[in-house]
Formats: structure tokens, sequence, C-alpha cells
């Protein structure tokens, strides 16, 4: 599951836009909602995309948002997935409002504003969290970006036998395949945190790994990788970073 968080104009006001993907065996899910007026109110429409269901692979549907209209476009027809919860191509989702796209995912843009009938939104939408859940024996790995305009790096956490016993472990934390944190002896070390540069900008990294070692069953660690804004390093950018909270879930 891959859960990203954004910050758009939508209804007049700024809103927190939330696209959730999964998938399972048979099918793919997505889900598009929207911060309501109330803090603890949201709409939301859901997608169910299945082999035997291909009209459900493009659509639209429609709710209320503080008394405005806001719509949703989606085009998955054609999407690669590549084996993960979200697309990677071939695909766009539309959320419109005030006759403005708002938010606009994917890279069929042009189809996405033919469809909509709507003008781009003078306001971009900014990618302010995202959520990833991973499955691994030793290795769990994803792809993000930590700037709205920044590249994507491959993030990956390795863990391996540190020479003192089955208890005694290493963790690797790698940007792009170069390690950036190394920690030894994890079972004494299994809560911490750490600073790291990418995009030549500061990235704390934090980690929680006290499920791996001392839970049963099926156990996840957490890692937050939170990024230095520009306005904290003096660049004069508000709030263009984006924080990845990645579930690493340790398959035996």
């Amino acid at each position: 599951m891959v859960v990203s968080v954004y910050r758009s104009r939508v209804a007049g006001h700024c809103r927190l836009v939330t696209v959730t993907w999964c998938k399972n065996l048979l099918a793919h899910g997505l889900s598009v909602s929207v911060d309501g007026p109330d803090t603890d109110s949201s709409s939301s429409c859901k997608v169910q995309i299945s082999p035997w269901q291909p009209w459900r692979k493009q659509g639209s549907n429609r709710f209320q948002i503080g008394g405005e209209t806001v719509e949703v476009f989606w085009d998955l027809h054609s999407a690669k997935f590549c084996n993960e919860p979200e697309p990677q191509s071939d695909y766009y989702v539309a959320v419109v409002s005030e006759g403005e796209v708002v938010l606009l995912l994917g890279d069929l843009r042009k189809e996405a504003y033919r469809r909509t009938s709507s003008r781009p939104s003078l306001i971009e939408a900014v990618l302010v969290a995202r959520k990833e859940h991973v499955f691994g024996k030793k290795r769990f790995a994803t792809r993000s970006r930590f700037h709205d305009k920044g590249s994507r790096h491959e993030i990956s956490v390795e863990c391996s036998n540190g020479g003192g016993g089955n208890m005694d472990l290493d963790m690797e934390i790698k940007i792009d395949g170069d390690v950036a944190i190394h920690v030894k002896h994890l079972q004494w070390k299994f809560r911490g945190n750490d600073s790291i540069l990418i995009d030549k900008r500061r990235v704390e990294v934090y980690w929680d790994v006290h499920g791996w070692l001392f839970a049963s069953g099926l156990r996840y660690a957490l890692f937050i990788f939170k990024p230095e804004s520009l306005s904290s390093a003096g660049g004069g950018g508000v709030g263009d970073s984006c924080c990845l909270f990645l579930h690493a879930w340790k398959l035996d």
C-alpha cells in the first residue's frame, strides 16, 4: 500500500488530499479523499480495478466539500503497475474543483485536461507526506522523492548478522546503492536517528526496529525520512519537502 498526501487549494481553501493505492492478488485499488471543513471530516471516492471489470479502469466520481462539488477523473486502462500498488506510467488521476485541475497525477496530462474540460490551477499541488508498506526478509526497498521538484531516489534497508550470533545484527540504510547510515549491534540501538545529505540537503532519518527484534509473527519496523525544508535552510521556500514513512514488514 502507498499513501500520498498533497496540499492543494480545493473548494476555496487549502486542504489535504490523500491518494491511496493498494493491491492484492486479484485487483488494484484507488482511493482519493479530501479534508472537509472540520478537522474530523473528509469526503472520498474509491475505485477497485479487477481484470473482469475493465470498465472501472476509466471513469469519474463527484462529492461535496464545504458546499462545493469536487470531481475525480481517472484513466487506468493502459496503466503500467510494474508489480507495484501505484502505477508507473500511462495513466492519469485528476481532481477538479471550481473549474480547475487542483491535483493531477500521472503522465497523460493532455488527455486529463481534455477529459475534464478544466484549466490548470494557478496554485500547484505539493506533495507533503508519503507512507509505504514494503515486505521482505533482509532487504526492504522503495523509491521516493524528498522535495517537490527533486528526483526520485532508491531507498533500501538491509540487515545482516554482525558476527556475534543470531541476535547480533547490523543494519545499513542506502540511498541509490550507497551506504548512508550503518548501525552496528542493532539489538542495543533499535531506536535512533541520524542526518544524511540527499540532493545536497539535509534529511533526518529516524528508525524503530524494536518489532523486528522482539515481537513475534508478522512484524514491522518504522523508518521516517524527514527532509529539511528550504525555509528552515534559508532558501526562502515554504513547505516544499516531503516526509517519507516507511513500514518495513519482516517475513521469516
